[in-house]
């Protein structure tokens, strides 16, 4: 059976509907870096979804060509996900969506090495007729932080963020947003199969002790 990786790390994948502290050990995505509204079509931030989508199937069906990986096991790609800010901006301006920063990113399993990733940008962008020299291997080491399981629209996050920060000061934390420690979301619905109502997303922010 394919290793997932929602089932076996369901600390990090499955929060509960109510915050929780978690120290995310470093983990090495493929990124797309970009700005503007992830909303508008044919934008770019749908366009680094394509991309991202390119280069993770190209990785996991590695094991059908002439290249091998070493230490590879068939796995399911894993969801996607985004780190989020806004310049010059304290917290998010949900209602100015033009001004996000994101980096769109999807895991990698940890046998993939950049020597890998780099074999698999060059294919991608081969077979699939796509750009994809926008791809990035991009490690992250979250550390400490603060996440909970979102439901419905994004639109409605900042209710959830309400609840989040509540908890971590009760609990002698706070937010401990950076250039390297941002927003971060998991996207664990098709918003083209579910209805936004039952969209589940997982929200986690980095904290650190409260002084």
């Amino acid at each position: 059976m394919a290793f997932d990786f929602k089932k076996e790390y369901k600390k990090f994948y499955m929060p509960k509907e109510k915050p929780e502290i978690v120290t995310v050990p470093k983990v090495n995505y493929i990124a797309v870096r970009g700005k503007g509204d992830p909303n508008e079509t044919d934008g770019d931030y749908q366009k680094a979804i394509g991309v991202l989508y390119a280069v993770a199937y190209t990785l996991k069906m590695s094991y059908k060509t002439d290249y091998h990986i070493e230490g590879f096991y068939e796995y399911v790609v894993p969801p996607l996900e985004g780190f989020w800010w806004q310049e010059d901006a304290c917290g998010i301006d949900y209602g100015d969506k033009s001004k996000f920063c994101w980096i769109s990113v999807i895991r990698l399993p940890d046998f993939v090495t950049k020597k890998d990733f780099d074999w698999a940008v060059e294919v991608a962008t081969k077979k699939k007729k796509l750009d994809c020299s926008s791809a990035g291997f991009l490690t992250i080491d979250e550390g400490l932080c603060v996440q909970i399981m979102h439901f419905g629209s994004f639109d409605n996050e900042p209710e959830t963020v309400s609840i989040m920060d509540k908890f971590i000061a009760e609990n002698g934390y706070e937010n401990d947003f950076s250039d390297t420690r941002m927003h971060h979301e998991i996207y664990l619905s098709d918003a083209r199969k579910v209805p936004q109502e039952k969209w589940k997303t997982v929200i986690r922010h980095p904290i650190k002790n409260a002084r």
